[in-house]
């Protein structure tokens, strides 16, 4: 199928950008951003998605910028998911993004693209979540930030408003880390991923793929700061968790699935910390 009709604009500023956005929506139409449209172009092409309105602001300066100090690196919003995989300042987020898709995606696909989505078996924000990230908001009422626990309200649902945009997304570099999920084939969506991340001495657990949003597996967590083994935490998470099931997966597999996971990424997790100690 073919996009239904659009106005076009690519504008040179953030503030250009926000200004059409809200134009729109207060005239009642709807507007949307066009980055990478690895998610938004195939959602115009079946028509699912019928904005009035696409603002391409792939030509705004410093959107693709990564900087980084005191232990927190700040990507831009048009940082590519084949950059993320590249980079060396966050290894726990070029882990992560070495999982999206495959090349052709991973050349195109934007991080705020990938958080603005707010799929909920996407890798990029679980590895948000479990390592605090927090979005920069710019919209008609001035700049906002917004921590990745408040950002994600629902599957394909984000705390952003119609007239805003995110423009960096700071990232708390983990001491320690472990990444792992699984999907039924290279490149698709995670059935289950988890993530393992310490941050000032407290590990965070969080998952992808087991319910409408990314979530923190608060009684494992709670689990392994009490000495609990890596058995014991895999059970905690299997107890603690309520997944719903779909056509690709059980309830009960997800919840199985997701206690395995965590296991192998708190493995990872503990082999990086020794080996760091060993050298």
């Amino acid at each position: 199928m073919k996009p239904a009709p659009f106005e076009y604009l690519r504008p040179v500023s953030v503030d250009e950008a926000v200004a059409a956005l809200a134009a729109h929506v207060d005239a009642g139409e709807e507007a949307k951003i066009l980055a990478g449209g690895q998610s938004l172009v195939p959602l115009l092409a079946l028509r699912m998605a019928r904005p009035a309105l696409l603002v391409d602001v792939n030509r705004i300066p410093g959107l693709a910028e990564v900087s980084s100090a005191d232990g927190v690196v700040e990507f831009g919003a048009l940082v590519r998911h084949s950059a993320l995989a590249a980079q060396v300042e966050h290894p726990l987020l070029a882990e992560a993004s070495r999982w999206i898709g495959h090349p052709a995606i991973r050349s195109r696909g934007t991080l705020a693209g990938s958080l603005a989505h707010a799929d909920p078996s996407a890798e990029l924000p679980v590895v948000a979540v479990a390592c605090g990230a927090v979005a920069t908001v710019v919209g008609p009422a001035g700049t906002r930030r917004v921590p990745a626990g408040e950002l994600f309200v629902g599957p394909l649902m984000s705390a952003l408003g119609e007239d805003e945009m995110v423009t960096s997304v700071h990232f708390p570099v983990p001491s320690r880390w472990g990444f792992a999920e699984f999907a039924r084939r290279h490149g698709d969506f995670a059935l289950v991923s988890a993530v393992v991340a310490e941050l000032d001495g407290t590990v965070a657990i969080a998952l992808g793929g087991v319910g409408p949003v990314p979530v923190r597996a608060a009684d494992a967590e709670r689990a392994l700061a009490g000495g609990g083994s890596v058995d014991e935490v895999a059970s905690a998470v299997r107890d603690e968790l309520n997944p719903t099931g779909d056509l690709h997966a059980s309830a009960e597999y997800r919840r199985a699935l997701a206690g395995e996971l965590v296991g192998r990424a708190l493995r990872q997790a503990r082999y990086r910390a020794e080996a760091t100690h060993a050298r």
